[in-house]
């Protein structure tokens, strides 16, 4: 029979057990998220930290093996670890990114999971053993401490997708979590005080480490801010982590510039180009253009060119991010960018999922202009696969035109052909663009129909003022240079052969990273 204090004891094990396993998920999923942000495809880095965890939890597993006496303490100094360790990672890391040569944050990020996924792996089996010890058989001790743990693994990852990332961001959800180990093994410790020797000094070491990342919760974000600003050219006036993604404004000597996750979206200081191209010759390609959709445009750019046509009645706007939209509202530099474009009572935004959008819709369209980032992940990714882009066919109004932003086909050939390809391949006539941007180099857009006509790009007369565009210029953007034009050829001399991007085939994805690579 197991006395009331071994009860009891056993207990505290059970709750510990569960804690422990929310903060180990969380640790997994955290350090996911940062290699996605700052490594880049999502699905790569979440396979990479997912499979190096586990091997970890392995390589702990066994080591613990080994552990036999002084099982609390034990216990005690591995949650000191993961607290400390996993408390400081996400920090470290964007520290490591800001100063280290490329390549050295990835082998931090990995070094760091194996480590925390080995301290997990040990703690488990040593909660099991001392249940046992207590005089819970092994069979209960085992299956109750194993339901804690995946019980746990559960509200773990649901805290962090719907609470920890959103409201406190990567940095100060690690050091929240270490606390909650460090916290944890206090517990645990004053639980079991009776049996354990020297238990004050284990009591100053575990309460000075509670209060070491007490101070990274309160000031930690503050010196991470300093590295991340060193990641970018000009200074920050804006951070802001939303749901969805980082969004961060930087200026310097009048040159605004906008960044999600990292990447750079526009600069005031050549984004005209960008926007007229993707605007204009669409729009002037239309008889009638009444009705428009924008897909993206959160910035309110694209808005600002579509109001220079007063035959324009609606436009339906859809981005996913609401925060994008409002600082394109509130922000005085923006503001002054988009000269409040979306004041307009022409405009209606939907902020949700731009497939989900394109599905459940029964509006037709003169124009539709796909203001997207780049494919850069599975969720970016789906809308340029040969399902959406039937979806926006289904959606185009007779005579209408779609424009698509299709990244560089300098850097990146390949993919801009594949994605004319994939455009094609959903049974849509296309035109090809390119426009040189200061900022970011040659890029490149695809101009689709629903049937061949005469109103094509060498036909189109621009009405509207401009301080890029002319009609001559708009002529040469169609021109390729033969190093980068549809029929490229590999170091071999071989053609090459297009496929077009699906759902079940996103061969876009391992195709962009390697073309930017370099860039």
């Amino acid at each position: 029979m197991i006395s009331d204090l071994g009860t009891k004891q056993s207990k505290a094990i059970y709750w510990a057990s569960g804690i422990v396993s929310i903060c180990g998920i969380i640790f997994e999923v955290l350090f996911g998220a940062a290699g996605s942000y700052i490594l880049g495809d999502g699905v790569k880095q979440y396979t990479i930290i997912i499979s190096l965890f586990l091997t970890g939890m392995g390589i702990g597993a066994s080591i613990s093996e080994h552990v036999t006496k002084n099982l609390i303490i034990s216990f005690i100094w591995i949650e000191f670890a993961i607290g400390l360790i996993g408390g400081f990672s996400t920090f470290l890391f964007f520290g490591v990114t800001a100063f280290l040569p490329d390549g050295t944050d990835a082998i931090f990020l990995y070094s760091i999971t194996l480590i925390i996924g080995g301290l997990t792996g040990v703690e488990l089996p040593i909660l099991i053993r001392k249940a046992n010890e207590i005089g819970v058989t092994l069979s209960k001790s085992t299956a109750r401490v194993l339901f804690s743990d995946y019980a746990g693994g559960l509200i773990g990852g649901l805290l962090f997708a719907f609470y920890l990332r959103p409201e406190f961001g990567l940095v100060k959800t690690a050091f929240m979590v270490g606390l909650i180990n460090v916290g944890v093994a206090l517990w645990v410790l004053y639980y079991f005080r009776r049996e354990i020797a020297r238990f004050r000094v284990h009591l100053v070491a575990g309460l000075s480490l509670f209060v070491v990342l007490l101070s990274g919760v309160f000031w930690g974000d503050e010196v991470a801010f300093t590295f991340e600003q060193k990641m970018y050219r000009d200074p920050i006036i804006h951070f802001q982590q939303t749901d969805y993604q980082q969004i961060i404004l930087t200026k310097e000597k009048g040159d605004l510039r906008l960044f999600l996750d990292g990447q750079l979206q526009l600069s005031s200081t050549d984004e005209y180009r960008y926007h007229e191209t993707l605007i204009h010759p669409a729009v002037a390609s239309v008889d009638n253009p009444e009705n428009v959709l924008v897909l993206g445009g959160g910035d309110g750019l694209a808005l600002r060119e579509l109001w220079k046509y007063d035959e324009i009645k609606h436009v339906d706007l859809v981005d996913l991010d609401a925060a994008v939209v409002e600082l394109a509202k509130t922000n005085f530099d923006l503001l002054g960018l988009n000269k409040d474009s979306f004041s307009d009572p022409r405009v209606t935004v939907h902020h949700e999922d731009a497939f989900s959008f394109m599905e459940d819709g029964k509006d037709f369209y003169d124009v539709i202009l796909v203001d997207l980032p780049d494919p850069n992940n599975e969720s970016l990714n789906k809308l340029y696969t040969l399902q959406f882009y039937q979806l926006l066919r289904n959606h185009l109004a007779p005579g209408g035109t779609i424009m698509i932003q299709s990244t560089s086909p300098t850097f990146a050939t390949d993919v801009y052909w594949t994605i004319d390809h994939t455009v094609q391949q959903a049974g849509l006539y296309t035109e090809n663009l390119h426009v040189d941007i200061p900022s970011f180099g040659d890029w490149g857009f695809v101009m689709a129909k629903r049937e061949q006509t005469d109103r094509t790009i060498e036909n189109i007369d621009l009405s509207v003022d401009t301080d890029f565009l002319t009609d001559e210029v708009l002529q040469g953007l169609t021109v390729f240079g033969k190093d980068i034009d549809r029929d490229i050829v590999d170091e071999k001399g071989n053609a090459f052969q297009y496929k077009p991007n699906t759902l079940t085939d996103p061969i876009l994805l391992q195709m962009y990273e390697k073309a930017w690579v370099n860039y």
